[in-house]
């Protein structure tokens, strides 16, 4: 049976790994290889990495880094930061990874989605969309290059786009709410989720168990994910690496629940 995809999101920054707030001020918490080795004994169902400098800064991914982090990782590893062309997600799959994500260059280039997943496959093409509301209308808008440039567009929008462009799946993340340990944002994913049939994976703001079930039960079919939950623990987030236990995951999620792979 399948099941729901509980899902840690690793930050670096230089080759660390980090964890911020809202964006800012990225916390070093040590060597993502490291973090990735705890996951792998705690058998978690996939990781994404997201390198949170790249794009901003106009850098080509970290193929040395990609390349260590394929080579340790035994779970499904989707990795984003600084693709913007088609050999350079050719060559990410090819290096292991499974999935590739895209933000800014699939909003600015949306043939982009196409051209890669003619290349790779639509399943490896993860599209991410870095959502805050605007503080004149309170609507929804997409933002990008690390939430430094809006984009004037709203997520229902781009997502539809890039399902007709053939991505294979949508990340979608809270800026409001990263970091911040208080619950998903439940209205922005419903709003998403009623405009694609795509696999939807949500992060941004998980801070217990507990937010992941009314994750699970409201939408079903869904990815949970989070940054904080997974890699602190405590009111002084002491870094952990942490991640439920089968049987912890058995009762979070219940025997009868069913999502996409």
């Amino acid at each position: 049976m399948l099941r729901p995809r509980l899902i840690p999101c690793l930050l670096v920054k230089e080759g660390g790994l980090v964890k911020t707030v809202r964006f800012e001020n990225p916390k070093y918490l040590g060597d993502p290889i490291n973090a990735v080795r705890i996951f792998n004994e705690k058998e978690v169902d996939e990781l994404i990495v997201l390198d949170i400098d790249a794009t901003r800064l106009g850098r080509e991914p970290d193929y040395r880094l990609i390349g260590n982090l394929a080579a340790e990782c035994r779970m499904p590893l989707c990795y984003g930061g600084g693709v913007n062309a088609v050999e350079q997600a050719r060559r990410i799959i090819s290096m292991g990874v499974e999935k590739v994500a895209i933000s800014a260059a699939a909003i600015e280039n949306p043939r982009l989605i196409s051209q890669i997943a003619t290349a790779v496959g639509s399943q490896s093409v993860v599209v991410v969309l870095d959502v805050r509301r605007a503080q004149a209308t309170a609507d929804w808008e997409v933002w990008t290059h690390n939430a430094t440039k809006p984009t004037a567009r709203g997520p229902a929008e781009i997502a539809k786009a890039a399902e007709s462009l053939g991505a294979g799946e949508i990340v979608l993340n809270s800026i409001d709410n990263d970091g911040v340990m208080e619950g998903y944002d439940i209205d922005l994913a419903t709003q998403v989720r009623s405009c694609t049939s795509l696999p939807l994976t949500v992060l941004g703001g998980a801070g217990s168990l507990s937010d992941i079930r009314q994750l699970i039960d409201r939408f079903e079919l869904i990815g949970a994910a989070a940054g904080s939950l997974f890699v602190f623990k405590g009111v002084y987030r002491a870094v952990l690496i942490n991640y439920p236990t089968r049987a912890e995951k058995d009762k979070l999620i219940g025997a009868s629940k069913q999502t996409l792979p």
